[in-house]
């Protein structure tokens, strides 16, 4: 798939951990309103130097098409995403709009307690959330796991090298997305490899996920994974086979983009 001109990293961060950061839905219940804009955000003042700054001659692999202006990037985002992954996979997982905006907030907000349900950039997985027992005592049913499994099989096979040189040839669309969001000294790249940092150091519990109902939403009974960031939360709740496929990914993807130099 090389010279696809694909939106990379970023696209495979949002779509690993968007499609499900509601924390654990009741099979029966609505999910309550959203709030209005992303939790706890607050415009930077002032930002730390580059830790991460993109490898040079990254962008040679990408598309000698001009990019879009970021208001006119979805169509050409999501047309993108279909030659490399299949248009199949794009619409079952990518919502039509705002992509780059919902994917920068959303990545931005992994590491805090919640996502914006709203500025999420792609569609819930498919089926029930499914519990064993009562509101008091249950825990997570294994065939959970099971849902996560198309989209994990859609992450496995994209290839590291191309996503990351292909990331950087969008990558002023995401920096200005994330200028906008309230850091205009801020620096994209580095931010997401903080969020990665943070996916990776995901737990992995051993035994049964014990749960409780006290409203709407199971949550974890264990206060210290309740307490996690929404972004490891759900690798917890897609189960260990998931997460450790999802991990390993990650890992690749961290590696191209913090290297000094990207090898074709």
């Amino acid at each position: 798939m090389i010279n696809k001109p694909v939106i990379g990293v970023a696209a495979l961060v949002v779509v690993l951990a968007a499609t499900g950061v509601y924390y654990l839905r009741s099979r029966n219940q609505p999910l309550p309103a959203a709030p209005s804009a992303p939790a706890a955000l607050a415009p930077a003042t002032s930002e730390p130097g580059i830790a991460h700054p993109l490898p040079e001659g990254a962008g040679n692999a990408a598309s000698a098409a001009p990019l879009p202006e970021l208001a006119d990037s979805d169509a050409p985002l999501r047309d993108a995403l279909g030659q490399l992954s299949g248009a199949a996979a794009v619409k079952d997982f990518l919502v039509p709009q705002d992509l780059i905006r919902k994917m920068v907030v959303t990545i931005d907000n992994l590491p805090r307690q919640k996502v914006a349900v709203e500025k999420r950039p792609a569609n819930p997985v498919a089926g029930a959330f499914l519990a064993n027992g009562d509101e008091l005592h249950a825990t997570l049913d294994q065939r959970n796991f099971d849902r996560y499994k198309p989209m994990v099989a859609v992450i496995n096979q994209l290839d590291a090298k191309q996503l990351g040189a292909l990331y950087i040839h969008y990558y002023p669309l995401f920096q200005q997305s994330y200028q906008n969001l309230g850091y205009p000294n801020g620096y994209f790249n580095d931010r997401l490899v903080e969020v990665i940092d943070n996916l990776l150091a995901t737990p992995e519990p051993k035994g049964p996920i014990e749960l409780v109902r006290p409203n709407v939403m199971y949550i974890y009974a264990d206060p210290a994974l309740e307490s996690r960031p929404a972004g490891q939360k759900l690798l917890i709740r897609m189960g260990p086979e998931n997460t450790k496929a999802i991990k390993a990914k990650l890992t690749q993807l961290r590696a191209v983009i913090t290297a000094g130099q990207l090898k074709h």
